[in-house]
C-alpha cells in the first residue's frame, strides 16, 4: 500500500516536471538540458533521462547547439513538429475554417468553407464530410491529433463545452463535440471567439508580455476579451466580456439577443449595412448606391476612397464603440486596446473616432497610459489563440501521455 502511494507521488512529480518542460519549450522555444534542469529545479542527469523519454515519445527533438562562453556548446532541444498536431475549427455566422497546427504553431493545412454557423443539427451534419476528409489527410501524413479546439461566437462555457447561444450544436447524439471526438480521437475544447483572439494576441501578438489588455472584435457582432494580471478573464461560466450587449440606447433597435438598444445594434457589421441602406433610401448621395449587394467591405472600401457617407457611418460607429469602451477602460484600467475584426480594415476611419470618444468619456489618469492599436495578427489571432488554448488545456489537465 505504502509502495503504491510512494509510486503515485513520484509519478505525479515526474509528470509535473514533464509538463513544465513541455510548457517552457512551447512558450520559449529551444532550450538546453542545463537550462531546463535549472528551470524545474532538477538535476542534469534526471533532465537528460526525461528529454530522452520525450524524444522517444516523439514530443521533443534535438535542434543543434547553442552558444557557450567556455567549453563545448550545449545541445538544444525543441518540440517536434513532425508527429503531433492540433486541429482548430473556427466558425462564424459568415463562414467556417479548419486549421491544423503542428507543435511549433505552424499551419500545416487550412480549409475555407462557405458554411455559416447556425443553431441547428444540420450545421453539424454539413461539417461531417469536410472534417472526415481532413482527418483522412492527417492520417495519411502520419500525424497524431492530440487535441481539437472550436472557437465560436456566443455564450460558450469552456468547462462544459457548451455554446448556450447555439444550443442545438451541443445536443447529445448530434453534437459538434461528439463529431470532433469521433473523427480525431482526441479531447475537444470549446472557447469563445473573442477570448481566443485575446489569447492569440497575448501569446503571439501585440499583447505579448503585457498584463492588462483589452481586445475588441468588431465584426458581425461586437465582443471583448480581457487580460487582467496576465490572465484571461473568463467569469463564472466563461461569459465575461460581452460588451456588445450593454444597453446604449433604451429607445433603440431590437438586438438579436432579444433586448433593446445593445451596442451591437449600432456598431456591428450588419447594423452598419442596415443604416447605410436606410440612408440611401432616404436620399443620401453616395457611391454605396452602386453596390449590389451592399457589403461591409464595400462600405470600408468607399470610406477609404473618400466617400463622405461611408466615412460618416464608420465615424458614428467608432464614437459609439468608444463610449462603450470608456466603461470598460474605467472597469479594467488597461494599458492597451487591440482592435480586430472586419471593421478594423477601416483603420484610422474607425480608430480615430474611438480615440476621440475615449478622450471625451474617460478620466485623464485612465487615458494617459492607454494605447489603441490595430491587430497585427488579423484573422489569424483567433485560430492561433484557439490552438494555444488547446495546448494549455492539455498541459494543465495532464492529458499529454
Amino acid at each position: 500500500m505504502q509502495d503504491n502511494i510512494l509510486f503515485s507521488v513520484i509519478d505525479a512529480k515526474k509528470y509535473r516536471i514533464k509538463r513544465q518542460v513541455l510548457t517552457e519549450l512551447y512558450q520559449s522555444g529551444p532550450q538546453s538540458i542545463a537550462q531546463l534542469a535549472k528551470l524545474v529545479h532538477s538535476s542534469v542527469p534526471s533532465m537528460t533521462a526525461l528529454i530522452d523519454e520525450l524524444i522517444l515519445g516523439g514530443w521533443v527533438r534535438g535542434v543543434g547547439t547553442g552558444v557557450a562562453q567556455f567549453g563545448r556548446k550545449p545541445s538544444l532541444f525543441a518540440l517536434n513538429p513532425e508527429q503531433y498536431a492540433i486541429v482548430v475549427v473556427d466558425s462564424t455566422v459568415h463562414d467556417t475554417k479548419f486549421f491544423v497546427f503542428n507543435l511549433l504553431n505552424d499551419v500545416l493545412y487550412r480549409v475555407d468553407l462557405p458554411l455559416q454557423l447556425t443553431n441547428s443539427a444540420d450545421f453539424v451534419e454539413q461539417l461531417e464530410a469536410p472534417l472526415q476528409e481532413l482527418a483522412n489527410q492527417i492520417r495519411a501524413d502520419r500525424l497524431t491529433v492530440v487535441g481539437v479546439g472550436a472557437a465560436l461566437p456566443g455564450l460558450v462555457n469552456p468547462v462544459l463545452g457548451v455554446n448556450h447561444t447555439y444550443p442545438e450544436i451541443s445536443r447529445t447524439g448530434s453534437s459538434l463535440n461528439q463529431l470532433l471526438e469521433e473523427l480525431f480521437s482526441a479531447p475537444v475544447f470549446f472557447i469563445n471567439d473573442t477570448k481566443a483572439i485575446m489569447l492569440g494576441e497575448h501569446r503571439f501578438g501585440l499583447a505579448q508580455g503585457r498584463k492588462h489588455v483589452i481586445s475588441m472584435l468588431i465584426d458581425w457582432g461586437v465582443g471583448m476579451g480581457v487580460i487582467i494580471n496576465g490572465d484571461i478573464l473568463q467569469g463564472t461560466a466563461g461569459f465575461a466580456g460581452e460588451l456588445g450587449h450593454i444597453q446604449v440606447d433604451p429607445n433603440g433597435e431590437p438586438c438579436s439577443c432579444g433586448k433593446i438598444g445593445c451596442l451591437d445594434t449600432l456598431v456591428s457589421a450588419p447594423s452598419l449595412i442596415r443604416r447605410a441602406q436606410a440612408g440611401l433610401r432616404n436620399g443620401q448621395v453616395s457611391r454605396l448606391a452602386e453596390a449590389d449587394p451592399l457589403t461591409i467591405e464595400t462600405i470600408i472600401e468607399q470610406a477609404n476612397a473618400g466617400d463622405a457617407f461611408a466615412i460618416e457611418l464608420l465615424q458614428e460607429a467608432g464614437q459609439q464603440l468608444g463610449r462603450g469602451l470608456a466603461i470598460a477602460v474605467h472597469l479594467f484600467n488597461p494599458e492597451l486596446i487591440i482592435v480586430n475584426g472586419v471593421l478594423a480594415q477601416a483603420e484610422r476611419a474607425i480608430i480615430r473616432p474611438i480615440e476621440e470618444a475615449i478622450e471625451t468619456n474617460c478620466l485623464p489618469n485612465y487615458r494617459d497610459t492607454l494605447a489603441i492599436e490595430l491587430s497585427q495578427l488579423g484573422e489569424m489571432a483567433k485560430p492561433c489563440g484557439a490552438q494555444a488554448f488547446v495546448m494549455q488545456q492539455l498541459l494543465e489537465n495532464e492529458l499529454i501521455p
